[in-house]
This record gives C-alpha cells, sequence and structure tokens, in this order.
C-alpha cells in the first residue's frame, strides 16, 4: 500500500496549539487528514493545506461535545474567496474542485459561544490516494490478479476505518447526550424531592397550628 503523510499547518488565532488541541489523529490515508481537537469558547482555530489545481477536495465535520452542538464554519481559496460558510451547524460536508493552485484554509469559529468550550472532528481530503502497488512509477502497465486483489484490500481498509471512525464519533456523542439527560433527570428528581419535603413539613406546621389554635380557643 502507498500511504501518503502530509502535515497539517494550523494557523493560530490567540490561543496556543497545546491549549487546542485534544486529540490528534493523523490517520493520513492517500490525501485524508482527520483531526479531532478542542476549540475554546470565544476562538476561532484555522487550518491550511497546499492544494494542487483542478484538485477534488471535500471538508467533513461534526460537533462531538459542548453546548448546542453547534459550530461556525468557513472556507477559503487562496485570494481570500469564501467559497463555504455555515453558522451554528452541528454536522456538514461540502465538496469542492480548487480552480487555482495555492494555499486553502478552512476555519471553526466558537466566538457566539461565551463559556462553552467545543469538541470538533473534521476530515479533509484532497484528491484520490495515489495507489502503484506494482512500483512502476508513471508506466502504465496492466495490474496482476494479485495486485488487483491488493488495490480492493487497500479500500476496503480505508472504508472500515471511515466507518469505524464515524462510528466512534456517533458512539462518542451518543454516550454525551446521555450522561446529560442523566444530569438533568438527577437534578430534577432532587428539586421535586426537596419540593415534596417542603411540602410535607408545611403541613405538618399547619397541621398542628390548627390544632393549638382550636385548644387555646377551648
Amino acid at each position: 500500500y502507498y500511504i501518503l503523510q502530509k502535515k497539517l499547518t494550523a494557523t493560530h488565532s490567540t490561543l496556543g496549539m497545546q491549549l487546542i488541541l485534544l486529540s490528534l489523529i493523523l490517520f493520513s490515508y492517500g490525501n485524508a487528514i482527520e483531526l479531532t481537537f478542542e476549540l475554546p469558547d470565544r476562538r476561532e482555530q484555522c487550518f491550511s493545506e497546499l492544494i494542487e489545481q483542478n484538485t477534488e477536495c471535500s471538508l467533513e465535520f461534526q460537533v462531538i461535545t459542548g453546548g448546542n452542538y453547534d459550530i461556525d464554519v468557513n472556507l477559503f481559496d487562496p485570494d481570500s474567496t469564501q467559497l463555504y460558510s455555515e453558522k451554528r451547524k452541528e454536522y456538514g460536508l461540502f465538496s469542492f474542485t480548487t480552480l487555482r493552485a495555492g494555499e486553502y484554509t478552512f476555519c471553526f469559529n466558537n466566538e457566539f459561544s461565551t463559556v462553552t468550550h467545543k469538541l470538533i472532528y473534521f476530515e479533509f481530503m484532497a484528491g484520490d490516494p495515489p495507489i502503484d502497488p506494482a512500483g512502476t512509477g508513471d508506466k502504465h502497465t496492466a495490474l496482476t490478479h494479485m495486485e488487483t486483489k491488493a488495490v480492493s484490500i487497500h479500500n476496503s481498509l480505508n472504508m472500515i476505518v471511515d466507518y469505524q471512525t464515524h462510528h466512534r464519533i456517533r458512539e462518542t456523542h451518543g454516550r454525551r447526550m446521555a450522561e446529560r439527560v442523566n444530569e438533568r433527570v438527577l437534578w430534577w428528581s432532587l428539586l421535586e424531592t426537596g419540593i415534596i419535603v417542603v411540602i410535607s413539613i408545611s403541613q405538618i406546621l399547619v397541621l398542628r397550628w390548627f390544632f393549638v389554635d382550636k385548644k387555646s380557643a377551648i
């Protein structure tokens, strides 16, 4: 298998990368890059990638935890022209073809949030993975049956990894939602218990006052 690894350059806003990144997943197959990071409140985090002309690209993102599970996303070409913009989105997928070579930048903005951090996952793909199992370089030769099988297995493994990643994201998202609901149920139960105790004590005091008042009258 031919695995091409790239370096992802991050443009800092005001906070260092060591405070931004919660976990880094640099599983780069083909030209795909996956990253999971924590974005604090009132912050914006941008990433850039050098891409050749006429390259098919896609950006997929999802808010895993934090607040209302929403984030602002913007994508810019080398001329700073906005190619994609979404406001308060939990999930998004955008595909495009580069019209010119240069540095493309996409930013995640959490400036609208005042207290809530967001845990965000994204996958950025630029072009198709260059597979050359025979090691023939630019030579156009027919693949043998074994090489064809190897390419098929390679694609299947990449698909499995992608499914596993999305399954982990959904599992984390579901678990956090369940924990959030459980916490709300707990506090609501404590509130109901407190109300019941207060009402019970109040009823006892009222009844006691009633009988004491009758006794005084007699």
